[in-house]
């Protein structure tokens, strides 16, 4: 299986709900370094697994409107507990339907997997993966 990463990050607020919590039911920061792996078992006709230059785009385009924000506060997230483990998985429903939708180029149809993984230090992580 081939795969190719691409790497950008996000800057949010937000805060969350139950006991299990502790402190971080209070409102606090956090910076993500969020990576996508895109896997397919083959090449393109160009060698190629996606085209990286379209790959970044799409991986900021899919981060700019939550970077910077309080997320506690945008529609998308009332009732959840947005852990790094949920905002993986959000992550990854908005860069595989940009792959749906052909922003990644065709040659991106071929892809069979995704995974999305934020790290939020040197020493915890969380990711999702998925078949497309």
């Amino acid at each position: 299986m081939y795969t190719l990463t691409v790497r950008d990050n996000v800057m949010i607020a937000h805060s969350f709900t139950g006991e299990v919590f502790g402190p971080a039911q209070n409102l606090h920061g956090a910076t993500y370094v969020v990576d996508v792996t895109f896997e397919r078992p083959e090449l393109d006709d160009h060698d190629l697994v996606v085209d990286i230059g379209l790959a970044s785009e799409v991986l900021g385009k899919v981060l700019a409107p939550i970077n910077m924000q309080n997320l506690d506060e945008l529609p998308q997230f009332t009732g959840h507990n947005t852990t790094t483990e949920f905002m993986a998985r959000y992550i990854f429903d908005s860069v595989a339907q940009a792959v749906r939708n052909g922003e990644l180029g065709e040659g991106a149809r071929a892809l069979t997997a995704l995974k999305v993984t934020l790290s939020e230090s040197h020493i915890a992580w969380a990711s999702y993966r998925g078949e497309l």
